[in-house]
């Protein structure tokens, strides 16, 4: 996708937005697994522009470590979420696996099903983070009609 798209531009700008609010407000898993989905969202464009005929090989390499560090967080949190968040970055992975190996040129398709999937990612981010963040503000509203001492 062209760097100077609106739709880029507004894809990534909503999700920076959600990984800070997931970072600030989230709990354990959403502070780790949304640096992880920056350092992915902001690593693409600058290894591409540093090696311009590589973009599909690229694509291929940091979906896969993505899924993979968002495997290993997944896991030790169990979170819904994160596991939403990992199937979709594998099946990033497997659009730009076979477009890689196949040596197609990106067409409508793949335009469609990379943005709807990012979308999807993105959106998965900001529901675990405003769940957690909704849980937490809950918790703490009860944590002093739990404190007092019966009389």
């Amino acid at each position: 996708m062209d760097l100077e798209s609106p739709l880029f531009l507004i894809q990534n700008g909503l999700t920076v937005a959600a990984c800070i609010l997931a970072i600030v407000k989230g709990g354990p898993a959403e502070r780790i697994g949304a640096p992880i989905i920056l350092v992915n969202l902001l690593a693409g464009p600058m290894v591409r522009a540093l090696m311009p005929g590589e973009g599909a090989a690229v694509g291929v390499m940091l979906d896969g470590l993505t899924a993979l560090a968002l495997l290993f967080v997944t896991v030790r949190y169990a979170s819904l979420w994160l596991g939403a968040v990992m199937l979709l970055y594998g099946a990033q992975f497997t659009l730009h696996s076979f477009y890689f190996v196949q040596q197609k040129p990106i067409d409508l398709f793949y335009i469609v099903t990379n943005n709807i999937n990012f979308g999807l990612i993105s959106l998965s981010l900001l529901v675990g983070a405003v769940f957690t963040w909704w849980r937490n503000s809950k918790a703490k509203r009860q944590a002093p009609a739990r404190a007092r001492p019966a009389a």
